[in-house]
Parts: C-alpha cells; structure tokens; sequence
C-alpha cells in the first residue's frame, strides 16, 4: 500500500479511538454500559444494528460466494436479514424495549430467571456465549485475511492488532461508543464502498459495458438459488435469521432496548430492515463482476481485496481496507458489549453471592473486564479458525445451526402465543435443538447442509411448542412479564422486576 493508504488507516483507527474515550464521560452506571441508559435516538440505533450484524465476512466469504456462483450470495445471505428485521420491528422490538423501560432489565437473557426459571436462563447464557466465542472468532479471521492481502501481514498479527484496537474503545465507552462508531463506520465504508462500485463500473466500460455484463457472467452466476443453496435452505435460513436478529444474537437485542420508546425501537428496525435490502448489493456488485473482469482468481476469498488493489487509487485503498474492518469490529465490539452483559448480570450473581450487592464501581469493573476476557478468547480461537471449517464453516454451519435452539425459548417466550410454554419446554427445545446439531454433525454427516442448518431449529421449535401444547405450564408471573411487554399500556410499569438474581441496575 502507498503512504496516503498507511494514513487513512491510521486516521480510521484514531478516529474510534477517540470516540471510545468520549463516550467514556456518558457511562456513569452498568445502565448507560450495557444500554445507553434508553436515551438512544432510533435512527442512531438502526444504523447500530445494521453494522452490527455482518463484519468482513462479507468481503471474504460471501465475496468468494459472489465470485464463484454469482448473485445467489444476496438472496439466500442477505434478503433473509431484510424480511427478518422488517418482520422483528413488529413483532419483537418494541418487547424488547419495554423489558427495559418497564423491568428495568439491562441483559437480553435477565428476563428469563422469572419467565422461565433459572436453571433454563443459565443453560442459554452459557451456551450463547460459547457459541459467541466462535462467531466473532470468524470475523476476526476475516479482516487477517483481508490485512494479508492488502499488507502480507501474518494472520496472528492482524487479528491481534485488530481486536486490541476494538478492546481499547468498547471496554472503555461501552454501549455508546459502540453506536458512535457504527455511524463513523457506516459512513467511511459508505464512501469506500461507492468509490470501488464506481471503479468496477468504469472497468466495464461504463453503464453500456454494466449492461452487457451480465451476459458474461458464467453460467449460472444470474440464478437467485444455485448449488447448495436451494429453496430449502432459503426457507430455513429466513426462519434462522428471523431468530438471529431480533434478539438471538443479544448484541442486536440491545439496539432495541437502548431506545427511549417501543415506536423509536420499531423505527429502528425498520431502519435497519431497508439497509439490509440495499446496502449488501452494492457492497457485492464488484465480487459478482469479478468472473468478468478477473477471471482467474486463485483464492476466491481475496478476490475482494485483489480489485480494491488493482483499480482504486492511492488512500482509497486504505479507505477500503478501513471500510473492510469497520463491518468486523462493530460487530466484535457489539458482540463483546451483550456477552459481558450477560456474563455480568446473569452468569456471575447466581455463581458469587458477591456478584449480587456490586456497587456501581465494582459492577463497571466487572463489565470490563469481561469484555477483555471475552475479546482475547476469541482472538485466541481466530488464530486456529481453520480448526473448525474455515471463515464460512464457522458462520453459516455452526452459527446458523445452534443459534435456534438458543434463540427459540428466548423470543418466544414474549409472545402472548406461548406463554404457557414453561421451564420443561424452554430447557427441553434448547437440549434436543443442540443434541440434534451434533449428531448430524459428528455422527450422520449429511451431505447436504440444508439439513445441517435446519434440522436443530426445527427440532427446538417443535419440541417447544409441542410441550407448551402437551404440558402446558401456566404461571401468574410469568403471564404478567408476557403481558407488559405485549402492550402500549400503562400495565406492567410496577411488575416486579424478572431478574432478583442480577445486581440492581444503575
């Protein structure tokens, strides 16, 4: 890379860092740590919850996706995110905001110690951390092979350099300083983004060569649902992804709850639900024109950066390369952010009794500090992503699969629809649901992985409905929490809070 490249890469990683210790002087309580203290504005938060939800996979993986087999990578990858959100900002984001403007709850996962139980609470927040460890371990391996590409930086370096520039910001400015920097990230990929879209269309030769493009491309590069990726899986993945993000995956869960309102967090997702119909197709345009322009690619997963050296101009570059890793860490920062919260206000007031009566200092340290433990885990577990099936293996195969059994009892578990669904079902769905990834995993091995994706959230969302119809288990408590957040209303405002195991919230 040129000087100028150096240079706007450096400007990008002061610039957040700069943001983290801004927002360092709004964080007076785990409240404004974990949630913003609700005084997010809706617009801030969509454009949150977007950059949150996909990193530089998708200039690695779902890029090599669009130049090998063309524009299927957007139907099956990324529609489903647009109709999931779009469906959430109805169904499951202004729940999410009133747990914390009506139970004062801070942790996705702090309202099902009273939903449910706390055996069932306990079992999800191990298990979603675990599973985080290895998603956000897959993003870090992403952007080490964009570095690589770009710089011939060794892969533990840049995953290294990568993630302690994200800890430094996140640890200090939590949930704030991750917003602010989804916004300076959303604009400078912006700018990035329409600049390479700009250079490939130029390649072409213009819009007459963009038009003729197209019948270029290989066969098969123009289907919507090519190989592997059938009908089948589009649907299971949509059901996945309608899971995923409206809370599955917590960090985004936050976005919804850091809000003033229930209609600010609809807006929100609905903000987010149009991006994710947009924005993914002009950040995979150039990977799809690539089997045109750059035929011979060896390793598919550079081919991103490969174009981004060979046809922008010096500090466009390093914009790119910047752009590249905001997607990563705003995700890994976001991700840190719900795992310390949960492991804070979930995990260590039912392991220490002293975890319980924290004071606001000691709650804030401990936040803190689970951030960095979480962050240098999955640094450790990036450096050895090939062990576990590569930067795709990981997202798609085991993120997609196990999320449902973690996320089923969880989401549902606020709609009015289940609420005799109890601890049985709840704890039963998420043991089947993992139980069934595994043997199909390590013990049948299907060879399509339509299979593989779909068969532990059905398992989990049968087994959870079939119980709550079989052996409901009613409950006055949990029904009052169900109603409050299933309504505009004043009802609920004085419900005791679902979470006496957590620390009060600041």
């Amino acid at each position: 890379m040129a000087w100028l490249d150096w240079v706007a890469l450096a400007g990008y990683f002061l610039v957040m860092l700069l943001i983290g210790l801004w927002s360092h002087r709004r964080i007076s309580g785990v409240g404004d740590y974990f949630t913003g203290g609700g005084k997010m504005p809706w617009w801030l938060s969509g454009i949150s919850h977007h950059m949150s939800g996909y990193s530089a996979a998708v200039f690695v993986a779902y890029a090599a996706v669009a130049y090998s087999y063309g524009i299927t990578v957007y139907f099956w990858a990324f529609v489903p995110l647009a109709l999931a959100t779009g469906v959430g900002a109805f169904l499951f984001a202004p729940r999410w905001n009133r747990l914390r403007s009506r139970f004062n709850v801070i942790s996705p996962l702090e309202y099902l110690a009273k939903r449910y139980n706390i055996p069932t609470q306990q079992a999800l927040a191990w298990s979603g951390a675990l599973l985080k460890v290895f998603d956000v371990a897959a993003k870090w391996a992403s952007v080490a092979i964009l570095l690589n590409v770009f710089t011939g930086m060794p892969m533990a370096t840049g995953i290294l350099i990568t993630g302690v520039v994200t800890l430094l910001y996140c640890t200090v400015g939590g949930l704030w300083a991750d917003a602010l920097t989804d916004f300076g990230q959303f604009v400078i990929q912006g700018v990035a983004a329409l600049s390479m879209l700009i250079a490939v269309i130029v390649k072409l030769g213009g819009f007459s060569g963009l038009g003729s493009m197209w019948d270029k491309l290989p066969d098969g590069h123009t289907h919507p649902l090519v190989g592997q990726w059938t009908a089948g899986f589009l649907t299971a993945y949509i059901v996945i992804k309608l899971f995923e993000y409206n809370g599955g995956m917590w960090n985004l869960a936050q976005r919804y709850m850091a809000t003033d309102s229930a209609p600010s967090a609809r807006r929100s997702a609905g903000l987010s639900a149009v991006l994710y119909l947009i924005w993914p197709a002009v950040l995979l345009f150039p990977s799809v024109a690539a089997a045109v322009l750059m035929p011979h690619v060896a390793d598919a997963q550079q081919v991103y950066a490969l174009m981004a050296k060979a046809y922008l101009p010096a500090g466009l570059v390093g914009l790119t390369l910047a752009g590249m890793f905001s997607h990563t860490m705003a995700m890994a920062s976001s991700d840190a952010n719900a795992i310390s919260a949960v492991v804070t206000r979930d995990i260590l007031p039912v392991v220490s009794r002293r975890a319980r009566t924290m004071s606001t200092q000691a709650g804030l340290l401990a936040a803190r500090v689970c951030t960095v433990v979480f962050v240098s885990i999955s640094m450790i577990v990036a450096i050895e992503a090939d062990h576990f099936g590569g930067v795709l293996g990981i997202i798609v195969a085991l993120v997609a699969a196990v999320m449902g059994p973690i996320s089923i009892p969880m989401l549902l578990g606020l709609l009015p629809a289940f609420r005799r669904c109890g601890p049985i079902a709840a704890i039963s769905s998420w043991a089947l649901g993992l139980g069934a990834y595994f043997l199909l995993k390590y013990g049948i091995e299907p060879s399509n992985q339509t299979w593989l994706v779909a068969t532990p959230l059905v398992t989990s969302l049968v087994v959870y409905v079939g119980l709550g119809l079989l052996k409901p288990e009613p409950n006055d408590e949990a029904d009052a929490i169900v109603a409050a957040v299933s309504s505009d209303g004043p009802q609920g405002a004085a419900v005791q809070a679902p979470a006496p195991t957590a620390a009060t919230a600041d």
